[in-house]
C-alpha cells in the first residue's frame, strides 16, 4: 500500500499529526501538526477537506484529494520548539514548546499561557508527547545532540503539577493507548523497539515489554511516532525507512504503507470516520532537492479505524 501527498512541504520537520475534534471551533474536524523546530502549529482549513472529489476511508488505499499550500494555516507558538498539541477539555488547545506547555483558550491558538516550565537544560528539548486516558500530557524530552539518555518522559496535569515517567530515554517519540484504555505504546527511538506498557489511572504506565524490534540489517534509524487503531494494533512511523508499519499487539506485522521520502515521522487517524492515515515526514537528513515531498503529509485510508487522541484537561 502506497501514501499518496496530501499537504505539500509546507513544514521542514512536520510532526505531531492530530486529528482535531468536533469543538464547534473554526478549526474543527481537521488535521493539525507541527513544523517543529520552527516552533509553528500548522492547521489545514476544513473547507479543504471537503472541497476535493474524494472522500476519507471509501475504500483501502483511497486518501484524499491535495490541498494546495494556501490552504494551510500557520501559527506561532511561545519559544524556537512545537513539539505536538492537543485539544483541551473544557475547549482550547494545548502545546507543547521547547522547555514547557502552554495553553490557549482558543482552539486556534493564541493568547498563550505557559502552565509548567519542566525543562531547564538548554541542551534539552521537548520533542512529542501525548494525553493519557485521563487527561494528562504524557511529554518527552531528548538532548538537542541526541545524546545517550538524556531525555525523559514527564507525566503533566491539568493544574501544572509534573512528574518523572522515564528519566533514562534517548529521543523520547511517539505515545498513544489502546481502545480499551488499558495499555499504551511508546517509543524511544534508538532503541530500534516499540514497547508496550500496562497503565492505570492511579499507576500509571507500568511493566514495559518489547512489541518489536527492527532487524538489525535494517537501515532505518527507528521507530518514531505512533498511533493505535480499534483493533488495538500499533501503526508505526519508520524514520529513515520510507514507510509505515501495521502491527499487533505481539509484534507481527500487519500492513506496509510506503512513501516516496526516506525520513516519516508520525502518523493519526482522522477524517469524519478516522479511517484515514495522515502522516508526516521531514526534510530533515534528506539531501536537498532529491525527495520533493519531504517535510508534507500523506494521506491513505489502509481499512482500519483510529481510536481518537485524548484530550488535556487543563
Amino acid at each position: 500500500m502506497r501514501a499518496e501527498l496530501f499537504v505539500p512541504p509546507v513544514a521542514f520537520h512536520a510532526e505531531g499529526p492530530v486529528w482535531w475534534p468536533d469543538d464547534g471551533s473554526p478549526v474543527a474536524n481537521t488535521l493539525r501538526y507541527v513544523d517543529m523546530l520552527a516552533g509553528r502549529i500548522l492547521t489545514v482549513r476544513p473547507e479543504a477537506l471537503t472541497a476535493g472529489s474524494r472522500s476519507p476511508g471509501t475504500s483501502a488505499g483511497s486518501a484524499l484529494t491535495p490541498v494546495a499550500p494556501d490552504m494551510v494555516d500557520a501559527l506561532d507558538v511561545p519559544g524556537p520548539v512545537a513539539g505536538c498539541l492537543r485539544p483541551r477539555v473544557a475547549g482550547g488547545v494545548a502545546v507543547l514548546t521547547e522547555h514547557g506547555l502552554s495553553v490557549s483558550d482558543d482552539p486556534a491558538g493564541g493568547a498563550w499561557t505557559e502552565i509548567a516550565e519542566v525543562v531547564t537544560d538548554p541542551d534539552v528539548r521537548f520533542n512529542d508527547g501525548g494525553c493519557d486516558p485521563a487527561g494528562r500530557f504524557l511529554a518527552g524530552t531528548m538532548r538537542y545532540d541526541q545524546g545517550k539518555g538524556g531525555g525523559a518522559l514527564y507525566r503533566i496535569t491539568g493544574d501544572g503539577a509534573v512528574s518523572t515517567v522515564f528519566d533514562d530515554v534517548t529521543i523520547s517519540n511517539g505515545i498513544a493507548w489502546t481502545s480499551d484504555e488499558r495499555r499504551a505504546f511508546y517509543n524511544d527511538t534508538p532503541t530500534r523497539s516499540t514497547w508496550v506498557l500496562d497503565w492505570d489511572e492511579s499507576a500509571g504506565l507500568t511493566n514495559p515489554r518489547r512489541v518489536f524490534t527492527l532487524d538489525d540489517d535494517d537501515p532505518a534509524g527507528g521507530p518514531d511516532g505512533l498511533c493505535v487503531d480499534t483493533e488495538d494494533n500499533v501503526w508505526t512511523a519508520i524514520y529513515g525507512g520510507s514507510r509505515v508499519e501495521c502491527r499487533d499487539a505481539e509484534g507481527t506485522l500487519l500492513e506496509v504503507v510506503d512513501l516516496p521520502v526516506t525520513n516519516v515521522t508520525a502518523c493519526t487517524f482522522g477524517g469524519p470516520d478516522l479511517r484515514t492515515l495522515f502522516i508526516t515526514t521531514t526534510q530533515e537528513n534528506a539531501e536537498p532537492g532529491t525527495q520533493p515531498g519531504a517535510g508534507g503529509v500523506f494521506a491513505v485510508a489502509p481499512g482500519a479505524t483510529g481510536v481518537p487522541a485524548a484530550p488535556f484537561d487543563g
